[in-house]
């Protein structure tokens, strides 16, 4: 059996996620594509025990370093009780966020060490990287009012204007840095556009 194929999907806040990834699920499941669709931080009991901390604007406050190790402590549980087992069973995966977001969030935004992110990711990953990750980019002043429809800021988006800046420019630059990998895609333009992009850049993988 061949080993499934892994898709993630980036961006900021409000770029339309979720929307999209529910789009490529549809999309696939009529091409009788066997898969599974999850998120980060999350995916497992324990990891989405993780995720409601990392959320919680009315924790304490949350250490860089500690929210950087909790990311990947998320991570190394998905990994190796969803994303791992799926794969190996011939499944596609399809992530909500995935390690680009550590890199756009802990290290744009938060100003860590990059070398820091890419020891945590070779240690917790191994060789496990997407196949195709979706980078959804649009103004942070255009996601963020998007975000706002959504109802109550979590701890993530009560950031301010400039980090979401700083993510931003952290997303652009690891897709320079991956070209071959990471599809940059407008998400401020109409819906079905960002759609049939999408549909362009999956089609490879189809093949």
């Amino acid at each position: 059996m061949s080993r499934g194929k892994f898709i993630t999907f980036e961006g900021g806040e409000g770029v339309g996620k979720t929307t999209n990834v529910a789009f490529v699920e549809s999309y696939l499941q009529a091409r009788n594509i066997s898969l599974v669709v999850t998120r980060e931080p999350g995916g497992t009991k324990l990891a989405e025990k993780l995720r409601a901390l990392l959320l919680d604007k009315k924790s304490e406050a949350i250490a860089e370093e500690a929210e950087l190790l909790l990311m990947f402590a998320a991570r190394a549980q998905h990994i190796k009780h969803v994303i791992e087992p799926a794969l190996a069973r011939g499944d596609w995966v399809i992530c909500d966020r995935f390690t680009d977001a550590t890199y756009a969030y802990q290290g744009g935004g938060r100003n860590m060490k990059i070398s820091h992110i890419e020891w945590l990711e070779n240690l917790v990953q191994g060789n496990l990287r997407p196949d195709l990750t979706v980078l959804l980019d649009a103004p942070v002043k255009i996601g963020m009012e998007r975000a706002g429809k959504r109802g109550a800021f979590d701890r993530f988006e009560s950031e301010t204007v400039q980090f979401f800046e700083d993510v931003r420019r952290a997303y652009l630059l690891q897709a320079e840095i991956n070209p071959q990998r990471i599809k940059l895609i407008k998400a401020n333009q109409p819906l079905a556009d960002v759609q049939q992009t999408i549909i362009n850049v999956l089609s490879p993988l189809l093949r």
